[in-house]
């Protein structure tokens, strides 16, 4: 048996670019505000980094707010890269497939949003349950798919 992979609609295509570079992009800043916080708190997790009244410090809390909302953003950005691509091979719908692009894309930032900047558990919580569920719905079509 093999498997013959259609085309990609090129809009899709297009949806899926765009998103991911967004989160791409998302993803590179929050290793700038990474070292940003580390550098204002002067905190730093190598002793060459160390700044004049700075110290080396694995347990600073709002440094380690900013690295845990990154963790996350590997955790499950990642994942999305991947099953989003292979998504776009199971032939969806133009809108439904830009739109989950679209869904993840704001939830991940909101999440980083409730996460770092406004830190409210309700929405950090529900921004992530819906990436979650939104990429593990697209996981599902695609074994669907290829069943």
């Amino acid at each position: 048996m093999s498997l013959v992979f259609g085309q990609v609609e090129p809009a899709i295509f297009k949806a899926y670019a765009f998103w991911a570079a967004v989160l791409g992009l998302k993803m590179l800043l929050m290793s700038v505000l990474t070292g940003l916080k580390r550098g204002s708190k002067k905190v730093f997790s190598n002793p060459e980094d160390v700044k004049p009244g700075g110290k080396v410090a694995y347990d600073d809390p709002d440094v380690e707010r900013v690295r845990r909302a990154h963790r996350n953003d590997m955790e499950n950005i990642l994942p999305y890269f991947i099953i989003g691509f292979l998504y776009m091979f199971t032939n969806p719908s133009v809108t439904v497939a830009t739109n989950l692009f679209r869904l993840v894309a704001v939830v991940r930032i909101s999440h980083t949003v409730f996460h770092v900047l406004v830190p409210v558990h309700k929405f950090r919580g529900m921004s992530w349950a819906i990436g979650f569920f939104t990429t593990a719905f697209m996981g599902v079509q695609i074994v669907l798919h290829f069943l």
